[in-house]
Order: C-alpha cells, then sequence, then structure tokens
C-alpha cells in the first residue's frame, strides 16, 4: 500500500458506503458481544457474584483478561496473581491504541473514552477501513454494539447461573470454551488455519492433566510456529 492510500493519511474521500462498515461492524459487535453469555456463567461457577461479574464487564471490558482472571481463580490461584495476569494479557491494547491514535485522530476530549473501547475486535475493524471516516465509523459502531451486548448478556449468564446453583453439575463450566470455539470455526478458511487449531487443541488437552493451569495454554500457542515451520520445509 503506497503512502497516499494509507487510511492513517486519508482525507475525507469517498471511502467505503456506510452500510457496508455499519453492517461489518454490527456483525462483529453482535457476534463476540453475545459471548459475555459465557463470561457470565463462568464468572459465577468461579464463585464471583453477579455484581462483581457486571463490574469487570463494564469497568475492564477486555473478554480475554476476564476470562483469565475467572479462570485463575476457579483453579484456586491467588487473587492478586490472577489480576496480575489478567492485567498483563490486557497490556496489548495499549499497543493497539498507539496505532489506533494515529489512524483514527479522534479529539482530545473523546480519547480517554474511546480509549475504553479499545480492544481486538474494535482494532480489526477500523484497521480494515480504506479511509479515516470509516475506521472511526467501524470503531464506533463496533464499540458501542460490543459494549452494550457484551454487559447485558454478562448480567443474563450471572444471573442465570445463580439460579440454576452449581454450575459444574449442568456442564455449563465448558460454556465458555464452546462459545470461543463456535466463533473461531468459521474462521478457519485454510489447510494452515485448521492445522494450528488441531495442534493447539491437542497440545492444550493433552498437557491439561499434567502441568498447573494456564501453561497448557501457553504450550498451545507454540502450534503457530511448529505448524508454520512445518510447512516451510516442504518441498
Amino acid at each position: 500500500m503506497t503512502a497516499e492510500a494509507r487510511p492513517d493519511d486519508a482525507g475525507p474521500g469517498p471511502g467505503r458506503p456506510r452500510a457496508a462498515v455499519v453492517r461489518d461492524a454490527l456483525g462483529v459487535g453482535v457476534a463476540v458481544g453475545l459471548s459475555g453469555f459465557a463470561f457470565g456463567v463462568t464468572a459465577a461457577g468461579a464463585g464471583i457474584s453477579v455484581l462483581q461479574a457486571c463490574a469487570l464487564s463494564l469497568l475492564v471490558f477486555t473478554g480475554a483478561s476476564q476470562f483469565a482472571l475467572v479462570g485463575a481463580l476457579a483453579a484456586g490461584g491467588n487473587p492478586f496473581t490472577a489480576a496480575a495476569g489478567a492485567f498483563f494479557l490486557g497490556t496489548r491494547n495499549a499497543f493497539y491504541g498507539l496505532r489506533l491514535s494515529r489512524l483514527l485522530a479522534l479529539p482530545r476530549a473523546v480519547r480517554p473514552l474511546a480509549a475504553h473501547w479499545v480492544i481486538d475486535e474494535t482494532t480489526a475493524v477500523a484497521l480494515a477501513q480504506p479511509d479515516r471516516k470509516s475506521a472511526r465509523l467501524g470503531f464506533t459502531v463496533t464499540g458501542l454494539s460490543l459494549y452494550l451486548l457484551w454487559n447485558l448478556t454478562t448480567l443474563l449468564g450471572a444471573l442465570g447461573a445463580e439460579a440454576i446453583g452449581d454450575t459444574s453439575a449442568w456442564g455449563l463450566d465448558a460454556a465458555g470454551p464452546a462459545v470461543f470455539l463456535a466463533l473461531l470455526a468459521p474462521m478457519l478458511t485454510t489447510g494452515t488455519e485448521r492445522a494450528v487449531a488441531a495442534l493447539a487443541l491437542v497440545l492444550g488437552l493433552g498437557f491439561l492433566p499434567v502441568l498447573p493451569s494456564g501453561v497448557p495454554v501457553l504450550i498451545a500457542a507454540l502450534a503457530a510456529p511448529a505448524v508454520l515451520w512445518l510447512k516451510g520445509r516442504r518441498p
């Protein structure tokens, strides 16, 4: 992409049709926002109250960090260690912010509010746009729809789990991973992507019974470089 065509420097040109940007942004917001149900259920299963679960979604609003926190607590981890792990996992959003600050060039007055919506999904939608105007629209619609739906479904999931009692007896402790797998499956369009997902699943499940909580996930992350290395060695 040439310097003249970069979204960072794009002026008020025609860009993408607003309807197309809004459609894509809403699609991401709704699809990911619904997984707030899984977080609410998982949080309740970890012994977190409905109020605490809702506060996490309102104030933290970064799904991976939230799941990491409640997952560590559910495994009997120290609360301070769990919070530290969730914090460091969320620091990636700071790097997203550095990229988006130049792309969106928002007024100073709204930057603190916009920073709360700097997450994986809003960053992906904004960076996919061809110009600044479309990027701002995509960021805003994705952030608003995802924030509202994520918090609503967190509340409903936590209330539902609290109402039925023991979540492990109902198998709801698997709700979080099931939702993520359902969201991930349609995105695996190539053989390489499917191979990475399959190897990651094998590594994660294989080491789960023998390693401390959290370590199997780190090992599963090695699936991507391993598959790419094997692919590069093919004649």
